[in-house]
């Protein structure tokens, strides 16, 4: 995006079965930063929705198993329909960065964790929030994936509230973390996208980072 910083909008989801052209999607959660990791709204304006359930959707055992809260908001009266969901995240988007860029290039960058298997769930049911998207992705299990050649026994550990904390100290987390939220780990996919910006090009990291 020539002539300007770009925006990241950190997004996650859950959904009903790792068989993507079968899932539905169950909760999207979001939250936009500039370039050097720095929130551009406050932390009231983020989207975490659960999804209403579908008639007829269909769960796999895992989800039913390690999901039940998630599950329990989705049949709740709080849960959104995919519309509400793809309208609020359109909106979000607007709100930080305007109206949509007639070029793609010029939009903001989906940002995450196998940020690819989201895209295909965005490419799926939400058409408005898609049109707001570079086409370009900024997936930070690249740097991973890389820094496990590198240093394997100082992994960044997304179960640890206090380390996401230390790398995005604008987080918003709760008092216990919660594995498979999407909005506790797009958080933890910015701190570790902030660790590996501190320690990757670095040789003097060492495990306890």
């Amino acid at each position: 995006m020539p002539g300007k910083t770009p925006l990241y909008v950190w997004f996650d989801t859950e959904y009903s079965t790792l068989e993507l052209d079968k899932a539905g999607l169950l909760q999207v959660a979001a939250l936009i930063t500039d370039a050097s990791l720095q929130r551009v709204l406050p932390p009231e304006r983020d989207v975490r929705l659960p999804i209403r359930l579908r008639e007829g959707e269909t769960l796999s055992p895992w989800v039913e198993e390690n999901l039940p809260e998630l599950v329990q908001a989705c049949r709740s009266p709080e849960a959104v329909d995919l519309l509400a969901a793809d309208t609020s995240l359109a909106a979000y988007v607007d709100t930080a960065a305007g109206p949509p860029a007639k070029r793609e290039d010029q939009r903001p960058v989906l940002a995450g964790n196998s940020i690819h298997e989201d895209w295909w769930l965005v490419r799926r049911f939400l058409p408005r929030f898609l049109n707001r998207l570079h086409y370009r992705h900024l997936d930070v299990t690249a740097f991973k994936l890389e820094w496990k050649q590198i240093r394997p026994a100082a992994e960044f550990d997304k179960e640890n509230p206090e380390m996401i904390r230390r790398y995005f100290p604008e987080a918003v987390l709760p008092v216990a973390g919660k594995r498979h939220d999407a909005y506790y780990d797009l958080q933890a996919s910015i701190a570790e996208l902030a660790f590996y910006r501190r320690n990757l090009f670095h040789s003097s990291v060492t495990e306890s980072a």
